[in-house]
């Protein structure tokens, strides 16, 4: 059985804050410059916050002065991309694959010696593991990755 798994509406809707909430389900944005994550470069994991699914780690993320943590790329296949013309904009949305919650987009303005691609992230979406207890949280295989 795989230790990540999607949660029902109700569990989530009980479990997490209402930002983490409408982000993740129900696609919203929230404020630039004013979330958890942005101005945060600690040595760790990033997982989706409604599944534990690894996402991203924190030596691909980058100061991109966006307003939002920017990673230069995922973890293997932790996400998938869809169309996304809200707003009378054309995007890349990045959702979790295995939760298929929203994180965010994808725009291919980043880092051209990190590939060129910015995922512009939510922090509300996110939960952040210090590399000092990726494995006691169980994410041991992770950490020579950092």
């Amino acid at each position: 059985m795989n230790k990540y798994y999607k949660k029902s509406k109700k569990e989530l809707k009980e479990e997490l804050s209402d930002l983490s909430y409408q982000v993740t389900q129900n696609n919203k944005t929230e404020k630039p410059f004013d979330n958890r994550y942005n101005d945060f470069f600690e040595k760790g994991i990033y997982v989706d916050i409604t599944t534990g699914e690894p996402l991203f780690l924190s030596h691909d993320k980058f100061a991109s002065g966006c307003g939002w943590p920017s990673f230069s790329k995922p973890i293997d296949k932790s996400v998938v991309y869809k169309e996304d013309k809200s707003y009378h904009m054309n995007r890349i949305e990045v959702r979790s694959s295995i939760g298929d919650s929203h994180l965010g987009h994808v725009f291919n303005d980043g880092p051209k010696d990190k590939g060129g691609l910015r995922y512009c992230m939510n922090s509300a979406a996110l939960r952040f593991i210090p590399y000092e207890k990726m494995k006691e949280e169980g994410y041991e295989d992770y950490m020579k990755l950092l």
